[in-house]
């Protein structure tokens, strides 16, 4: 099934002209549990990886003793999934009791080189933002599944580029890390649904003056929805219990539009996706320069803990409205890095220079 983003609640170009200037598509991924194939774009899924090339791995020393197994993350969402409305049978709840944390795995060792985890594989023919080095036509995506790597003790993110024609035999079965360092470091196996969209700049990162455009416009909205508040002389001034307030209140909420908001309707759509901009919504705006060149790095990949986030749900797909607390559409993958975003960066200038990574 395709997933298709409801169009923005204002044109906000029209709007704002200026904003014409700032615009970006992205690629939306919309990941959902599934059983993708190999030559498939996917999350999670089995990769196009050839028969006679190494898999890559991690030789940093990992905590593994105090580690999760992934059978034991796998089994656990399993059951979790399986006993969504109802309570746990004993069976379930015994399961879930003996997968603990620190669990010590005899092979490998904490020094032993570590299969790295499959995150992503990307065609382009799928993802129109996706670019990479010249003739290259798919993307490997892999993380060591422990935050261990560099000063600011971070995942370490592994980028594969390959012409997918140049694949002979695939390798399988393939190989995976026994165990990972916290459960929201593995994603679900997941099929994508990439659909194209238009951005706008992050606010904190546009002019000054329009960003006090910006800021005025929308108190001048909240100034009118408060206006027909007051002027709305229908409701009842008590209700004589609790439970007649909040149908009225769910009534009234039904009823009207959510608020907008050009940071969460109009700029930067949430989960996970390719191109587009940068949010820098927890921190101040930090730069992300090529390490080789300079060259300022856009953000390649974006790996989001929601699909839509609980601030403004304008950016849910159509087709998922009437699932919208359903977690299979709301956390899909069930990844959460940083404070819930991870960013890719590479080079425009030359997409084999060595990516950075950015956290929000």
């Amino acid at each position: 099934m395709t997933r298709t983003t409801p169009p923005r609640p204002v044109d906000v170009e029209a709007v704002f002209p200026a904003l014409a200037a700032h615009r970006r598509t992205a690629t939306r991924l919309h990941p959902r549990p599934g059983a993708p194939k190999t030559e498939e774009s996917s999350v999670a899924g089995p990769l196009l990886w050839p028969a006679d090339e190494p898999w890559p791995v991690c030789t940093a020393v990992h905590p593994e003793g105090t580690g999760h197994l992934l059978s034991d993350v796998h089994l656990r969402r399993r059951i979790r999934d399986e006993a969504r409305g109802r309570d746990c049978t004993d069976e379930e709840r015994l399961l879930l009791e003996g997968m603990t944390s620190g669990l010590h795995v005899p092979d490998p060792g904490d020094a032993d080189p570590l299969p790295l985890l499959a995150v992503a594989q990307l065609f382009t023919r799928d993802v129109p933002d996706l670019v990479g080095p010249g003739g290259c036509d798919l993307l490997q995506v892999f993380w060591c599944p422990f935050e261990v790597h560099g000063p600011d003790r971070t995942i370490d993110v592994v980028l594969t580029w390959r012409r997918a024609e140049d694949v002979g035999t695939v390798l399988t079965p393939q190989p995976e890390p026994p165990v990972a360092g916290r459960e929201e470091c593995v994603p679900n196996t997941c099929v994508l649904h990439p659909e194209q969209v238009v951005e706008h700049e992050y606010l904190g990162l546009l002019d000054e003056d329009l960003q006090e455009e910006i800021a005025e416009w929308e108190e001048g909205l909240l100034d009118e929805e408060d206006a027909e508040e007051a002027d709305d002389s229908s409701a009842p001034a008590s209700y004589a219990t609790y439970e007649e307030y909040e149908a009225a209140m769910a009534a009234a909420r039904a009823g009207e539009p959510d608020e907008i908001d050009y940071m969460s309707d109009l700029s930067l759509a949430p989960g996970w996706k390719v191109g587009g901009y940068a949010s820098w919504h927890l921190t101040d705006p930090a730069p992300v320069d090529c390490p080789r060149c300079g060259t300022p790095m856009p953000p390649l990949l974006t790996v989001d803990k929601w699909e839509c986030d609980g601030g403004s749900r304008s950016w849910l797909p159509i087709e998922d409205h009437a699932a919208a607390d359903d977690p299979g559409v709301i956390d899909p993958v069930g990844v959460y890095l940083g404070r819930g975003q991870m960013r890719v960066h590479t080079c425009p200038s030359d997409p084999a220079h060595p990516h950075r990574l950015s956290f929000q």
